[in-house]
């Protein structure tokens, strides 16, 4: 069966930035920048994201032009003979399952509460009752498991049709969308009296509180966040790769994709804290943010019904950006392992993702009394750290030693690769950077990552 391409390189750098922009881009950048000092941590996120995110990805993405296969099968048609590396495919495809396994969950909050500003079910209601909302929809497991099947079955819809027709052509409407709404509501939220102290607070460099914080705490905030924002480590940005020419140098992709994903992380900043600021709310960090925080703040707003939808328009094309390039990923693993058509592994793995999905869903309700990490926690933080924690920096290290060690591809196999086509090449002289200095880099906020989640 000949392998499937994408229309353009357009559809490449926004299906990959799609995938790499989600609900970690507005729901902990902002917050994170504006606890470590603002443009202090900002000004260190660019710098990681550079030195450590860009080279990851041109890895994941050689690997995936170079083999023209999925995560499943890529290490296999790039290894030698006897060598092992193949097995880290089956890690990277039960990543894949694992982030979708608490992501459905999370998308189909954003679309149940897109219906509800549509709706204006949260008029008149008070800062107790737009709380109330939210643990109300947390304790209906019906409700919830029947949004999750919606992304579910909507997700996998879009990519049976085809990759040119279905996930790429959705993928550029909603990625337009989504840029044009965000500006829409920046420009709205800066423009509000008070939100002036809500940019400075965000975006000026502030050394007392970066000092409050702890130098290095910032510092390693900003690692990890340049880190784990592009989703690298489980092959969910090697499968794009794997549809592409070699007309460009996979440094000059990988710097759009970044970019992109930094411009969403910055943008909504740019529409939080101004929010936040004007109407004397505290803004808050993970999904108190967008599902309690912001809807008391679009209930002070003028028109902020319409704004309210606008917001949750974009939070479900981000989170469904997400979900089209994971899944398009799954897909493909059944077509390469077992030479499924695409309508069969679409059928397959909807019904496979609706099931591995529930536990997410009932750890809020009838599982509450599952905590993993303590009082207050969930399936999800379990499955959030599995993947975040564990998975991508290890992933990522496979996919680092694979492409520099001889005991790999090997470097100039890499380099090779990496080079191919118009544009900045990676250079020769960071070969012992990428060899000898980033992997301790990924080893430390790996370590660091599993010791603060079981020492807090």
């Amino acid at each position: 069966m000949e392998r499937e391409k994408l229309g353009s390189r357009l559809g490449f750098i926004l299906l990959s930035a799609g995938c790499a922009i989600g609900i970690g881009n507005v729901w902990r950048f902002p917050y994170v920048a504006g606890k470590y000092g603002g443009g202090v941590f900002v000004l260190f996120y660019l710098f990681f994201l550079v030195i450590m995110g860009l080279p990851v990805m041109t890895m994941e993405f050689a690997v995936g032009r170079a083999s023209r296969k999925s995560v499943i099968r890529s290490f296999r048609e790039l290894e030698r003979p006897g060598q092992k590396w193949h097995l880290h495919g089956y890690v990277g495809l039960a990543g894949n399952y694992c982030l979708m396994m608490f992501y459905t969950t999370v998308a189909g909050w954003m679309l149940y509460y897109f219906y509800l500003m549509l709706t204006g079910r949260f008029q008149g209601a008070d800062a107790s009752g737009v709380s109330g909302i939210f643990a109300d929809m947390l304790g209906r497991p019906g409700l919830m498991l029947g949004m999750m099947i919606l992304v579910v079955a909507l997700g996998f819809g879009i990519c049976s049709v085809g990759l040119q027709n279905g996930v790429e052509r959705i993928t550029k409407a909603m990625m337009a969308a989504l840029l044009v709404i965000m500006l829409a509501l920046a420009v709205h939220s800066m423009s509000m009296e008070g939100g002036a102290e809500g940019l400075q607070f965000y975006l000026l460099p502030d050394f007392s509180r970066t000092a409050q914080a702890g130098l290095g705490e910032t510092v390693v905030g900003a690692m990890n966040q340049a880190f784990f924002t592009l989703s690298l480590g489980i092959g969910s940005m090697a499968i794009f790769g794997s549809y592409i020419d070699k007309g460009h140098t996979l440094l000059k992709e990988s710097a759009y994709i970044a970019v992109l994903d930094t411009f969403v992380a910055i943008v909504a900043g740019l529409i939080i804290f101004p929010a936040c600021f004007a109407f004397g709310i505290s803004p808050d960090s993970g999904p108190s943010l967008i599902f309690i925080t912001l809807p008391n703040v679009f209930n002070h707003m003028a028109g902020g019904r319409v704004w309210g939808t606008l917001f949750f328009v974009f939070m479900s094309f981000a989170a469904f950006s997400t979900v089209l390039a994971v899944f398009e990923n799954i897909i493909s693993c059944g077509m390469d392992m077992w030479g499924w058509s695409r309508r069969k592994s679409c059928l397959i793995n909807m019904a496979l993702l609706a099931v591995l999905s529930a536990p997410c869903v009932l750890g809020f309700n009838l599982w509450s009394g599952f905590m993993p990490f303590g009082e207050g926690s969930n399936v999800l933080d379990l499955e959030d750290f599995i993947v975040s924690s564990v998975i991508l920096p290890l992933g990522s290290l496979v996919y680092l030693g694979f492409c520099v060690s001889r005991y790999g591809w090997g470097f100039e196999s890499y380099l090779e690769e990496c080079n191919a086509g118009d544009g900045r090449r990676m250079p020769r002289w960071l070969g012992g950077y990428l060899k000898y200095v980033l992997p301790f880099i990924i080893l430390f906020l790996f370590l660091q990552g599993i010791i603060g989640k079981f020492s807090s």
